[in-house]
């Protein structure tokens, strides 16, 4: 269980920060950025969560909340033991497979694509859109680690099935709204 009492601690001030196992990482190093892109995905998605008012999906994407804060832990996990313990939080593969049950059931109410969309539409789905950015980015941020040090499968899976998720929420969440914002090529020269 996590608690805090002291809010600043003052060992990142060498600009190093710690692992689960006590070690330190420069805040520079690519685990660490892989991690801090998985914090700000979070944060984007609570956004989204905001914007959606307690409307379908904001259950979903709470979950996913917090199974990103398992992410981020197991991305602070130095070692190439995936398995997860009492002590150890990691993605597994049922989780990944949430996502991917998510992901069938949104896209059964949805046309099949036929132009690329916009990232617009409602407040909401616009939002859902810059989480989806972002969580592209955390992937490839983790998949960079990922060249370096061992990083848990499970996890570069999840990262890549949520922003798959985070598209087809986007389209469920106009289509009720009057559906995508589609790209026009050339449209205005």
């Amino acid at each position: 269980m996590v608690k805090l009492n002291k809010i600043y601690t003052r060992t990142g001030d060498d600009g190093t920060t710690g692992l689960t196992d006590g070690s330190r990482l420069p805040k520079s190093d690519p685990r660490m950025a892989a991690i801090g892109d998985v914090d700000e995905a979070n944060s984007a998605i609570g956004v989204a969560v905001a914007a959606l008012a307690g409307a379908d999906p904001a259950a979903l994407l709470e979950t996913i909340q917090n199974d990103l804060f398992d992410l981020g832990a197991d991305l602070a996990t130095p070692g190439e033991d995936f398995t997860p313990g009492e002590m150890t939080l990691r993605i597994v593969p049922a989780q990944v497979t949430r996502l991917e049950a998510a992901i069938d059931a949104a896209n059964d109410s949805l046309e099949p694509l036929r132009s690329f969309i916009l990232p617009g539409g409602t407040p909401a789905a616009a939002a859902l859109h810059l989480a989806r950015a972002i969580t592209r980015r955390a992937e490839r941020s983790a998949v960079a680690a990922s060249a370096q040090v061992p990083l848990n499968p499970q996890a570069l899976q999840y990262l890549n099935r949520l922003s798959d998720l985070l598209f087809v929420l986007c389209r469920a969440v106009n289509l009720s709204a009057g559906g995508d914002v589609l790209w026009k090529p050339g449209a205005h020269r």
